[in-house]
């Protein structure tokens, strides 16, 4: 079967316009730097859409109907576990706002990530121990229920950071 031949029967298959075409060099790898038209004209999805809506909703919901904030003030000087898991939460939050702030606002670097590849791993081991230790804390509240409430305002909050950056 010729290649070309090929191709050309994929692109009538699918309904690709010849023009969409990647051209391919020897080793049958994309050129670098070589775009489809359908890429250039992809608009970007705009930062509030219903998936983000939905979680920022229901981490509000949570937070309504189970006194989440009441909840947290009265566990705040109770628990060892909690104490741990705020200063690790406030790690992870200042590395965050470090990245999205500074390096991404300030100084113009967008890909920080490359440039600083420690960031992205200690922000997240440093965020996953501080839900393990609110699991913990908090697990004689809410029981079961506690991780899914947890991460229901995690998802909240990380939608919400989008809007940001």
């Amino acid at each position: 079967m010729d290649a070309p031949w090929a191709r050309e029967q994929l692109r009538r298959r699918y309904l690709l316009s010849s023009d969409s075409a990647v051209p391919r060099d020897g080793e049958g790898d994309a050129r670098p730097g070589a775009s489809t038209a359908a890429e250039k004209k992809e608009k970007p999805l705009p930062r509030l859409n219903l998936h983000s809506g939905f979680w920022i909703l229901a981490s509000i919901a949570v937070t309504y109907y189970v006194d989440f904030f009441n909840t947290l003030r009265e566990n705040f000087h109770t628990s060892s576990w909690f104490l741990s898991g705020s200063a690790l939460l406030l790690v992870s939050l200042s590395i965050a706002l470090y990245c999205i702030v500074y390096l991404e606002w300030y100084r113009g670097i967008e890909e920080y990530d490359v440039r600083y590849p420690a960031l992205i791993p200690i922000t997240t081991a440093a965020f996953i121990a501080a839900g393990i230790c609110f699991n913990i804390a908090l697990w004689h509240v809410w029981s079961f229920l506690t991780p899914l409430l947890l991460f229901t305002q995690f998802m909240g909050v990380i939608m919400l950071i989008s809007l940001l950056g």
